[in-house]
C-alpha cells in the first residue's frame, strides 16, 4: 500500500523499524485474553488507564447528548439497505442485516448476529491494507474467544441431565455454538450466567466472555466513530479531512485510554499507512461522496444501536473498567 509523498530509503528503513516494534508489541494494540506473562515472552505491563469521562459519544463538545441521539434513532424507521458491491468481500447489506439481527427484544443484543457482524467488520478492517488487516486478526480472536466459550457451556450443558427445575439442556440443532440459546444467547444472558458461575473477576485480568466482549465494544466505537467521520468529516475551509486524521480521532476516544503510551504512539504508524477516501469508496462502491454518505449514514444508524444496548448493560452491571 502506498504512502502519500515521496519517502526516502531512510524514511522507509525507519517505518519498517517502527512496524517491527508495533507488530512485537501487538497483544497490546486491542487488548487480549490475558496471558501469564510471567511464563511466556510477552512483557508485563500492570498499569490501566481510565476511561475518559464521556464514554458514549465523539467528543466531550458535542451538543446534543449521545443517548438522545439514540432514543430517537430507535424510534425512526428502518433504514434501506446498501445496495451490493461486487467483488469486494466487505458488503455494507451483509453487516446492516447482521446488526439489524442482533437487536434482540428487552433491550438486549443477541451475540450470534453480534459476532457476524464482527466478521464483517473483519472483512472492512482487511480491506483497508495489511497493516491494519494485522490488527484486525486480534479483533479475530476476541470473536474466537466468546464463540469458544459458548461452545464449552453448550457441552457441558450437554453432559448433565436435565435439573430439578425442568429446563431442558440446548438441543444439538442449534449449530456449532451455543450461541442460539442458553446462557450465550444474548449480552444479557451472558452477562447474567458469568456472574453467577463467578467467571467475571473485577480485580484481575481472565477469559470471560464479559471482559472480551467489553474490548469488542470499544473496538465498535472505535470503527463506529471512524465511519461517522468519512461521512461528516471536513475541516474549516470545507475540504474532506483525510482518513488517518479521522481514524486518529476516532482511536482517542474510543482506545486510547485503554492503551499504554508506547501503543499509542505506534498507533500513529497506522493512521500514516491508512489509504485515501477513495479506497473507502471503492470498498462499498461508491462513485463519490454523494453516494458514499446514504451508505455511511445507514451503517453508522445501525452501529450506534448496537453498541448503545450493548454498553446499557455492561454499564448497569459495572463492567465498563474491566481490567
Amino acid at each position: 500500500m502506498a504512502l502519500r509523498g515521496g519517502r526516502s530509503p531512510l524514511r522507509y528503513l525507519l517505518l519498517a523499524a517502527i512496524l517491527a516494534l508495533l507488530m512485537f508489541l501487538s497483544s497490546w494494540w486491542l487488548p487480549q485474553p490475558w496471558r501469564d506473562c510471567e511464563s511466556s515472552w510477552h512483557p508485563c505491563l500492570t498499569f490501566h488507564l481510565q476511561t475518559p469521562t464521556v464514554a458514549i459519544g465523539y467528543k466531550q463538545s458535542d451538543n446534543k447528548p449521545e443517548e438522545e441521539e439514540v432514543h430517537r434513532a430507535e424510534s425512526s424507521p428502518a433504514l434501506p439497505l446498501p445496495p451490493e458491491c461486487p467483488g469486494q468481500s466487505f458488503q455494507a447489506h451483509r453487516l446492516l442485516l447482521h446488526l439489524s439481527a442482533a437487536l434482540g427484544s428487552d433491550d438486549d443484543v443477541l451475540l450470534e448476529a453480534y459476532l457476524r457482524s464482527w466478521d464483517e467488520l473483519i472483512k472492512f478492517m482487511e480491506s483497508l491494507g495489511t497493516i491494519v488487516s494485522f490488527f484486525s486478526q486480534k479483533v479475530r480472536e476476541k470473536v474466537v474467544v466468546i464463540r469458544e466459550l459458548s461452545l464449552k457451556h453448550r457441552t457441558l450443558k450437554l453432559q448433565t441431565p436435565a435439573s430439578n427445575n425442568g429446563l431442558q439442556s440446548p438441543s444439538p440443532h442449534h449449530g456449532p455454538s451455543g450461541l442460539q440459546a442458553g446462557a450465550y444467547h444474548s449480552v444479557r444472558s451472558m452477562v447474567e450466567a458469568e456472574l453467577r458461575a463467578g467467571a467475571v473477576d473485577f480485580s484481575r485480568r481472565n477469559d470471560s466472555g464479559c471482559r472480551t466482549l467489553l474490548r469488542l465494544h470499544r473496538s465498535l466505537q472505535w470503527l463506529r466513530l471512524l465511519l461517522q467521520g468519512l461521512m461528516e468529516g471536513r475541516d474549516q475551509l470545507g475540504e474532506l479531512r483525510t482518513p488517518g486524521d479521522l481514524c486518529r480521532e476516532a482511536y482517542l476516544v474510543a482506545l486510547a485510554p485503554h492503551h499504554p503510551w508506547l501503543i499509542r504512539q505506534m498507533a500513529e504508524v497506522v493512521f500514516l499507512a491508512l489509504p485515501e477516501r477513495k479506497v473507502f469508496l471503492d470498498i462499498v462502491c461508491a462513485r463519490g461522496q454523494e453516494e458514499f454518505v446514504p451508505v455511511l449514514h445507514t451503517l453508522t444508524h445501525a452501529l450506534r444501536l448496537v453498541h448503545a444496548r450493548t454498553h446499557r448493560i455492561l454499564e448497569a452491571n459495572s463492567m465498563l473498567e474491566l481490567p
